[in-house]
C-alpha cells in the first residue's frame, strides 16, 4: 500500500514511517519541513496551499522561534511542491500536519492550516481519487471535560487550538458526504511523548529529573497520556484495517455519505499527578520522596503575572496561566471505540514513561529532538 503521511517530518509522523516501512509499506513524506529520518521519502508541500498551488510563506514566529534554521534548510533543499504532486499515487493519506502550541504567532495560523489545511487535503484527495485519509484532531475539542470524558462527550473547546481541531473535524464530514466510497478515520489523541519530544510531558520530567519540580495542588487530578509509539501502533492499525473497524458516527455508514470512525486515544491506565511523579523517581534511581505541594491560586497567580510580563515584554514564557490551569486540571479521558477493535498497544504506558527517561535523562541520548506541545 502506498500511504503518504502529511506532517510525516514530525513526532509522530517519523514513528509512523518507521513502522509502516517495517510492515512493507511504500510511505512517502509531505511536509513543510525536511525529515531528519527520511529524506530520501520526503517532498516539499504545505496544506495552505489549495491542490494545484505551490505558494512560499513567510516563516511564522512560532517556528523560526522553535526550529531556527529549519524553513531555510528546507527551501535550499526542495522547491515547494503542490498537494496534487504530494499525494498523487496514494491508496491512503495520513494528516498529522497542525498548529498545536499555546503560543502560536500569528493566530490566524490555527485556522490557516488546521482548518483551511484539511480542506485543500480533501480536495486534492477528491480530485486524485484517493478515498482513505487518517485525521489526527485532539481531545482539545472537548476543553476542560469532566473526567471520563469520550468520543460521545460534549464538544467545549476554550481555546483556537481546540476550536480549529473541531472545525478541520467538519471538513471531513463534508468530504465523505460528497462521496459514499469515501472513508475517514478522525482520532483525538491526549498529550503524546517520548524519545526526543520536547513538549510540555518533556518538561515536566526535566523539572522532576533536576530537583526544581514544584507540585502544584494535591497532585490527585488524573492525566491521560500517550507514548508515541502507541499512538503511531494505533494509526497503522486503522489504515491497514479499515475495512473492518466499526463504523461509530450516525449518519456515516457508507450509505448516503461515507464511513466516518471516531476515537479518542488514551493510553490506559492514567496516572494521577503524585503517582507520576513518583515513578519518574523510580525510574531516574533517585530515593523515594515527601511530595511538597504548592497552592493553585498561588500558581495561577504567578501565571496571570508572567502573562503580563509577556504582553509587557513581547516575549514568551514557559509559565502561564492557562498551563497552570491545563496542569491541575482532570485530563482524564477514555476512548470507548477503541475497546470495539482488536488493538492492543505495543507499550505499556509505564514501560513508555521508563523507555523515554532512561533515552533522556538517564543515557542522554544526544539524537534529533522534536519541539512541540
Amino acid at each position: 500500500m502506498t500511504i503518504t503521511i502529511i506532517g510525516g517530518s514530525g513526532f509522530v509522523g517519523t514513528r509512523l514511517a518507521k513502522r509502516l516501512l517495517e510492515a512493507g509499506h511504500n510511505v512517502r513524506i509531505a511536509d513543510k519541513r525536511r525529515s531528519a529520518a527520511y529524506p530520501e521519502l520526503w517532498t516539499r508541500c504545505d496544506v495552505r496551499n489549495a491542490p494545484e498551488a505551490t505558494d512560499e510563506f513567510p516563516e511564522s514566529i512560532t517556528d523560526a522561534d522553535t526550529a531556527p534554521g529549519a524553513d531555510e534548510t528546507a527551501k535550499k533543499a526542495q522547491p515547494m511542491h503542490s498537494l496534487m504532486e504530494a499525494l498523487e499515487g496514494s491508496d491512503a493519506v495520513v494528516n498529522l500536519a497542525a498548529e498545536h502550541r499555546d503560543d502560536v504567532t500569528p493566530k490566524s495560523l490555527y485556522d490557516d492550516v488546521n482548518v483551511r489545511g484539511s480542506r485543500n487535503v480533501c480536495a486534492a484527495c477528491s480530485r486524485l481519487g484517493i478515498r482513505r485519509i487518517v485525521f489526527t484532531s485532539s481531545v482539545a475539542v472537548y476543553g476542560f471535560a469532566p473526567a471520563g470524558t469520550d468520543e460521545g462527550g460534549e464538544i467545549n473547546y476554550f481555546n483556537d487550538y481546540g476550536r480549529t481541531k473541531y472545525l478541520a473535524e467538519e471538513k471531513y464530514r463534508e468530504w465523505l458526504g460528497e462521496d459514499a466510497a469515501n472513508s475517514a478515520v478522525i482520532i483525538r489523541p491526549t498529550v503524546i511523548f517520548g524519545e526526543g519530544n520536547r513538549g510540555n510531558v518533556y518538561n515536566l520530567l526535566r523539572q522532576i529529573a533536576g530537583g526544581k519540580f514544584p507540585m502544584v495542588g494535591r497532585g490527585t487530578n488524573r492525566k491521560s497520556m500517550n507514548y508515541v509509539e502507541n499512538v503511531a501502533a494505533f494509526i497503522q492499525f486503522c489504515v491497514e484495517n479499515e475495512e473492518n473497524l466499526p463504523c461509530l458516527e450516525k449518519g456515516f455508514d457508507g450509505a448516503s455519505a461515507g464511513k466516518l470512525h471516531l476515537f479518542n486515544y488514551c493510553d490506559e491506565p492514567a496516572y494521577d499527578m503524585n503517582g507520576l511523579v513518583l515513578d519518574v523517581y523510580k525510574y531516574l534511581g533517585k530515593p523515594r520522596r515527601r511530595l511538597v505541594h504548592f497552592p493553585y491560586w498561588l500558581a495561577y497567580c504567578g501565571g496571570k503575572c508572567f502573562d503580563l510580563l509577556a504582553l509587557v515584554l513581547r516575549r514568551k514564557f514557559a509559565v502561564s496561566a492557562i498551563r497552570v490551569k491545563k496542569f491541575c486540571q482532570d485530563t482524564y479521558f477514555v476512548g470507548t471505540n477503541i475497546k470495539k477493535t482488536s488493538f492492543v498497544p505495543p507499550v505499556s504506558l509505564e514501560d513508555g514513561l521508563r523507555a523515554t527517561i532512561e533515552y533522556e535523562f538517564v543515557n542522554k541520548v544526544q539524537g534529533h529532538t522534536f519541539r512541540c506541545e
